[in-house]
Formats: C-alpha cells, structure tokens, sequence
C-alpha cells in the first residue's frame, strides 16, 4: 500500500494533476483522493477472496464522504457502521442497507429502531444489556433482528492503545465464555437471530500473527457451537490491517487475503471482513500551504494553514506522516517543526522535519485518507476542508468548504 502521490519534473502529483494546480482551483486545506488507488485497493481484496463465500464490509468511519461511499456500493461492498448517522450516509450515497452490520458498544433505542426499519442486515451484539435491548425493541416492532455476537479474543494487537479493542480490558465484545453460556438460552429471546460470529481486535495491525490468532480463535469458536447445533451464516473477522506510514512493515493484502482463503477455503460458512484504514488511507493527502517560517534559539517553525481540526491523528495518536514538499527546491534543507493556527501547543502536523521550502509554498500530508476528513471539527471556529476526487487528469469536488456562515447556521440567541 504505497503512497498515490508521485514527483514528475520536481512537482508533486496525484494521478496526472500536480498538487498546485489543484490548489490554485480549490484552496487550501485540501483533502485530496486517488479514484486509481481507491480501484486497486478493492481489487486486491475483492479478487483476492474470489474463491471464498465473501463480503467485504467497508468501514464507514475511515472515511465516510458520500462519493467514496458511493464508489465501494457501485462495486458491491457492504458497510460497517457504528451509528445511524453513517447508516443514513450509505443510503443517501446508494448503499443497500441490506448489506450494513451496525458494530459499537453504545447503540441507543433509536438508532436501534431506525436501523431495524431500514432493513440493515446484522448488528454486532456487544453486551448481554445490549442483547435484551434488540430483543425487546425487535419484538415491539413485530420483527426479527439478526444479530451477531462480537467476542472480546483478549489477544494483544500490538497497536496504539486508543486503537486496540480485542483485550480484556477494552470496553469492546463479549467474552467467549458469556456468548457461548447465551447461544444456550437463545429461546429467552424470541425476536433475535443468531446469523454470526464477529470480532475485530485493532486498527493499524502491523504483524500478520495477530490476525492468525483471533482467525483460529473465531473458528474454534465456530466449531464449539456447531457442536451445540448452532448453525451460523458467517464468521466477520473485522478489519485493522495497517498501511506504512513511517518504518511499519504491515502485511500486504495479497498476504492477508491469502490467509484467510487458507483458513477458510473448507469451511462451509460465509467470510466477512471490516476493512477501512486499507482500503482508503494510501489513496488520500491532505494539502496545505505554508503562511509563515518562524525561527527562534530553539526551534524552527513551519506554520500552515491547516491545523489539528483539519487533522487530529498527530495530536490524537501521536501519529507520524509523511509531509512532502509539493514543489523540490534546490535550496539548503533545515529541521523544522510542523505546525498550524490552533491555538494548542498539541496542534502540530509533524515534528523534526528536514525541509527546503518558503512561506507560500505547499506541503502534502501524505497517507491521509483515512480518518482524516471523517475526525475533522470545528475548533476554533474554523472551517472545514475541501475534499477533492482525482481520476486521470480531471479533480472533482466532493465536499464543498463549509463557510463561516455553517458554523452558526444551527444556532439561535434567544429573546429576553
């Protein structure tokens, strides 16, 4: 999964645009995706599975724009969701509901409600007092609700910690022990289905023996309950494959795919996989422009005009990315320190950077298209980005930039 940006003649390009032209049309900040590499991520993992009984569930939020959205429905994905508002993002970008699972551990009677009127195809159960909520709503509602049970395989992802959710001490999934005691007393609950099994341990694994352990640990499950007679529909083994940002070395998804035919080719069961990160996060940037160099006894600046409500991974995970210089100088590089407007010590885009650039020049943050846009706010009272789709030589808008009238559009001041 490499990066979809590319020198040609010292200018940094997108497919056949250069970055600056781009920006020249749309501004800056500016998210930025491939369509090609968007194309091959699919293509590696759909193809990859093409002996397999299989759906892949594009998980909604990595990046959930109504065109990429659109793009993996066009193609025949699913979608994992974790609320009604990314349910209602897939209809609306034309995704069959019939294809989303609804995961999270917090769903609310409404949106419980709402997804099952929808028609969504499964919820992952992650607690027993969630169980009894989808039984009792479903049952009001004169219907049934298939579920699936998310178990908690406490195997450690070895990933950032606000990103592991298959430990123990996660708030994420059921024990084994408790779903296997539940699949029991099924009868207790009347308008739930039991369809499958699902578990999803992390995001940005880096290591392919995490994913084997929680593989073996969902089949083992499987084959218990086969033996009770409970009979599934599918096993969902989640998402959080991991892309190279910096010196990771993650698997390829030929690699992956690979294991998961390998374990499942004799199984007479349907596959399900959850990815987002892989499928989206090499195909996008995010651009900004340089307003000021800053140098004092201690440190260099580069301040840009797009800040940590553009981009929170950074401040959020402590997370490294690539920033390239859009156009190459020829000039003496310095180590600087990557920086935006917001008023927090915390607002920074990278650290200890060697650069050779100008106020007024443009850098890319590369590997941006997952959460990215989709954690993007509006501290500070600033505006959201532009998002940008590049197929060939043509860029399409697909997200307008909010104005500074949207940000109060939905407040009043009250009369005395």
């Amino acid at each position: 999964m490499t990066s979809c940006l590319h020198y040609h003649e010292g200018c940094l390009q997108i497919e056949n645009l250069r970055l600056e032209d781009i920006a020249a049309e749309f501004g800056t900040p500016c998210y930025i995706y491939s369509q090609a590499a968007l194309e091959k991520n699919w293509d590696l993992f759909n193809q990859g599975l093409n002996d397999l009984p299989h759906q892949i569930c594009y998980a909604v939020k990595a990046n959930s724009n109504l065109a990429i959205l659109n793009f993996f429905a066009r193609r025949g994905a699913g979608f994992d969701i974790v609320s009604i508002g990314e349910l209602q993002r897939v209809i609306a970008a034309g995704g069959d509901p019939g294809t989303v699972v609804f995961s999270g551990v917090g769903k609310s009677y409404f949106e419980i409600e709402e997804a099952l009127k929808l028609g969504i195809q499964c919820f992952n159960v992650e607690s027993t007092a969630e169980l009894q909520r989808i039984n009792a709503i479903a049952a009001a509602a004169g219907t049934i609700a298939n579920i699936a049970f998310r178990v908690n395989p406490d195997i450690d992802p070895d990933t950032h910690f606000y990103i592991s959710t298959g430990l123990k001490e996660n708030k994420f999934g059921m024990a084994a022990e408790e779903i296997f005691s539940i699949c029991l007393e099924l009868k207790k609950y009347p308008a739930v289905k039991l369809t499958g099994i699902a578990c999803h341990i992390g995001s940005q694994l880096t290591s392919i023996e995490p994913f084997k352990m929680a593989i073996n640990f969902m089949l083992n499950l499987y084959y218990q309950l086969q033996k009770q007679k409970i009979h599934l529909d599918h096993i969902d083994i989640g998402g959080g494959l991991g892309i190279f940002y910096q010196n990771e070395q993650p698997p390829s998804i030929e690699t992956y795919t690979q294991i998961l035919k390998d374990a499942f080719k004799n199984q007479p069961i349907r596959l399900m996989l959850e990815p987002g990160r892989a499928l989206v996060g090499n195909a996008g940037c995010l651009l900004t422009r340089i307003e000021y160099l800053k140098m004092n006894s201690h440190k260099n600046f580069v301040i840009v005009d797009a800040g940590m409500n553009d981009f929170l991974r950074p401040a959020l995970y402590q997370a490294w990315q690539a920033i390239l210089p859009c156009q190459q100088r020829q000039t003496a590089s310095i180590i600087y320190d990557i920086v935006g407007p917001v008023c927090e010590s915390s607002d920074f885009l990278g650290k200890e950077r060697k650069l050779a650039v100008q106020a007024g020049d443009l850098l890319a943050i590369d590997m941006a298209g997952a959460y990215g846009a989709s954690m993007t706010s509006n501290y500070n009272s600033r505006c959201r980005p532009v998002e940008i789709m590049v197929h060939a030589n043509k860029a399409m808008l697909i997200r307008r930039r909010e104005s500074i009238q949207d940000l109060f559009a939905h407040e009043s001041i009250p009369c005395d």
